[in-house]
Formats: structure tokens, C-alpha cells, sequence
């Protein structure tokens, strides 16, 4: 059955309520990727068959993430759909800031959601956050290049053999960078992909006593070794490039490898966007070598219902529409398997004609190998990948992001950069009272 047959035939049987008969608007914010684009354009389904009308703010993730914490922290009641992620969710919904989703109906199937989404996006047993898709992160890279190189890419590369391959690739009179990597300050931009390569270097952010660990010999190895990818063989301003910058420098055919999100795979492997979609090959996030930790995070851009909103009802039905089996079906049959989005939940992997999808298992795996409950070599008191699951994180992030962006465009050392981060952190942990 098609979605909009569904819709229709939910609404006939009261499972979508009367609500949608109503010219209820909702305010959703989302950000601005090529999945989160693709739902708005295809929304048109969900109104046609609600009535419901939507409103959409979409914004870069930077901003995102300013606007809709203010919002909900303030409750300005701006938004009647938010898109949050694993660190909001629980935090807010302990906050009594969430609409919890208890009330989705019994064939939205929340058993199918991956484990992993799930736990991540629940508080005390209830889902309060609906994952629109799924992600870890992992190595994308030229086949081509690689061949031209005389390399090959292991399934399970260490950071050795990424530098020599990003030496390898670096072609300065062609504008190929050999690796693009994360150099927007923030805390979920390039401190998301610092704090993967420090746990794979053996750092943590904070030993069992809660003491800040950024002045110890495994953070500076681990940030030098970053600084030195980008000085060496990144593309020139580094410091201002994010997942979508660095998104379109790889489709453009200017970078060898790029390590970030799985959920990108389908959009550097998509030829009416991507130059170099024929050319394109998997590998699981590195390690160091002899570190058992690899460099990959978890996470999910989810949906989630704000407290206090007077659209609670028309939200639920556009949870339920946006993130069901059904929406998945709509965008394999517009677009295609491979443009569906990914890593949500457990029947898209048992389904015959995703398996076909060169990045599916690839991606499945590095989700399955992300463990939050023990990201890092030497035992920490928090849970989190490239996060730290306390409030307090998303100022530390965004403060220590800026060092780390400053170092990348020349301004501080990793030395320096690390001083200074290590302080700020002191400062605002102390204060905090840990």
C-alpha cells in the first residue's frame, strides 16, 4: 500500500484523528541536510491526506541547535516539531521539557526502531524522541584515486594508513585534497569528530572523578595528528568547513577521503549530484594502531515534541508519518533504496532490496560497533561518544570547538589550544559543582 493510500485509510478508520480535518498548522525546525530537505518536499503528502498544513524553519546545525535549546529552555513556544538529537533528548525529557511518544499507535511498530536509536533517544523506559535516521561515521573515499595511488583501503583501517593515503592522494595542481575533515567550531560539528579521534588515541575528556584530562599526553597526540591531516593535505580553509561544506567538495571530485557521517553515503554515491558517485568505496571509521577504540560516534537526528505546545495532537500524527515504515517505502519509490534514510530501524536491514545498497551493511556495522556506555580505552563517570551526556557539554563543546577551529586556521598550536581548553573546561566543570 502506498503512504498516501495508508494515510487515507488511517484517516477512515480514526487512526488518524479528527484533528487533520482542522486547519491546524504545525512550526517544525529541522536541519537544513539533504534528508531533512527531501521530507519537506514530499510533506505534501502528509497535508493532503491530514489537512494539517506545515511550517518549516531550517536552519544550519550551528543554529539549529541555539534556536530550538533557547526555544524549549525558555519555553517560547516557537516550534511545534523539533529536531534534536541522542545528547538533548534524554536531558530534556528529565527536564519535563518533552511530550513523551507513548502515544504513537500500535502498527508505528516502535519495537522496529535499531536498539541503539532507541536507547539513545529514551528516558526511564519511554521514547521521547522519534529517529528520522540513524548515523555512525565512517571512511568515504576515491576508488580511483586509491588505484592511481597503488593502495588499497582496508575494511578496518588504522590512522596510519589514512595519513598515507591522504599523502598519497593530495594533488595540489588538481586542487585534490587528500582528506576533508571537520574544522567548524561546535559542538557537535568539529568537536563531534575531534572527540572520536581522542578516544581512539586513548583520550577521554574526563577521568572517574570528573577532573578535565585535555593537558594529557593522549589529547595531544591525538589533536596533533588532526592538525597535521588538514595543514598537510585538507583543503584551504578548514576552519570554516562542516559536514555540508566538506559534503560539497567531495561531490565536487576535491577531496580523496572524507570521515563523517554515514548517513552521507548516499549522497556522495548519487550521480545527479555527485561527480565522482562511480568511484566511491567504504571503510569502517580508524584506530590507532594497537588501540582497540575506533573513531566512530552515534547518532540520530529525531523528532521530538516540545512541552507545552498547543499543536500536540496534529505533531504526534507527523511524527508518526515522518519517521514510519511507510515513509521509507514513499522515498525508495520517488528516489530510489538507496535514498532512504538510514540507520532507524531493524526491518530496512532485513529488507532484500536495501541489502543491494553498497553502503547498508558497511553503515549497519559501524552503528552496531558504537558503544556509549564505553567510548573511550580508560574508564570514564559519562556516557557518549562524541559527546559528553552532561548539560554542561554543550557549552564546553562549543567553547573548546573554537580553540580547536582557531588551531586549525593557524592562530594557536595544538599545545596552545589545548591549554586553553583544558582551563575553560576546569573553570566551567568547577563551577558546575563536579
Amino acid at each position: 500500500m502506498s503512504l498516501r493510500k495508508s494515510l487515507y485509510a488511517a484517516t477512515a478508520m480514526g487512526l488518524i484523528s479528527a484533528v487533520g480535518a482542522s486547519a491546524d498548522t504545525l512550526t517544525i525546525a529541522t536541519v537544513n541536510n539533504g534528508d531533512m530537505i527531501r521530507m519537506q518536499s514530499l510533506s505534501s503528502e502528509f497535508t493532503e491526506a491530514t489537512g494539517i498544513a506545515l511550517e518549516w524553519v531550517i536552519l544550519e546545525e550551528n543554529i539549529l541547535r541555539q534556536r530550538v535549546t533557547q526555544d524549549i529552555a525558555t519555553s517560547g513556544g516557537q516550534f511545534d516539531v523539533m529536531t534534536i538529537g541522542m545528547y538533548e533528548t534524554p536531558i530534556w525529557a528529565a527536564r519535563d521539557w518533552l511530550v513523551s511518544l507513548d502515544g504513537l499507535p500500535d502498527d508505528y511498530d516502535i519495537d522496529d526502531i535499531l536498539p541503539a536509536m532507541r536507547a539513545g533517544l529514551s528516558h526511564e523506559g519511554s521514547l521521547y524522541a522519534a529517529p528520522f535516521y540513524g548515523e555512525s561515521s565512517m571512511v568515504m573515499y576515491r576508488t580511483d584515486l586509491m588505484e592511481a595511488a597503488g593502495l588499497e583501503m582496508p575494511e578496518a583501517p588504522t590512522w596510519d594508513d589514512i595519513a598515507e593515503a591522504a599523502a598519497a592522494m593530495t594533488d595540489r595542481d588538481n586542487n585534490i585534497n587528500g582528506i576533508c575533515i571537520r574544522g567548524r567550531a561546535g559542538w557537535g560539528e568539529n568537536m563531534a569528530f575531534i572527540t572520536t579521534v581522542a578516544n581512539s588515541f586513548g583520550a577521554r575528556w574526563f577521568d572517574e572523578d570528573w577532573n578535565a584530562q585535555l593537558d594529557s599526553p593522549e589529547w595531544l597526540e591525538a589533536v596533533t595528528f588532526y592538525n597535521d591531516l588538514l595543514q598537510n593535505y585538507g583543503p584551504a580553509g578548514a576552519a570554516n568547513n562542516g559536514f555540508n561544506e566538506n559534503l560539497t567538495l567531495f561531490q565536487q571530485g576535491r577531496c580523496g577521503m572524507w570521515i563523517d557521517a554515514t548517513v552521507a553515503a548516499s549522497f556522495v554515491t548519487n550521480p545527479n549530484d555527485s561527480t565522482v558517485a562511480d568511484h566511491v568505496g567504504f571503510a569502517l571509521a580508524p584506530n590507532k594502531d594497537g588501540m582497540d577504540k575506533r573513531a566512530n560516534w552515534l547518532w540520530a537526528w529525531a523528532l521530538a515534541i516540545p512541552a507545552g505546545t498547543q499543536q500536540e495532537a496534529a505533531a504526534m500524527e507527523f511524527i508518526n508519518w515522518a519517521t514510519s515504515k511507510e515513509y521509507l517505502e514513499l522515498v525508495a519509490e520517488r528516489e530510489g533504496w538507496a535514498n532512504v534514510p538510514p540507520g532507524s530501524r531493524t526491518s530496512l536491514y532485513e529488507n532484500p532490496d536495501y541489502a543491494e545498497v553498497p553502503f547498508a551493511a558497511m553503515t549497519l556495522q559501524s552503528i552496531n560497533a558504537a558503544d556509549p556506555n564505553n567510548p573511550t580505552v580508560d574508564p570514564v563517570p559519562y556516557v557518549g561518544i562524541q559527546y559528553v551526556a552532561i548539560p554542561e557539554w554543550a557549552g564546553i563543546g562549543t567553547s573548546a570547538g573554537q580553540e580547536f577551529s582557531a588551531m586549525v586556521a593557524g592562530q594557536l598550536t595544538p599545545e596552545q589550544a589545548l591549554q586553553r581548553a583544558q582551563a575553560l573546561v576546569t573553570d566551567e566543570m568547577e563551577a558546575a559543582g563536579y
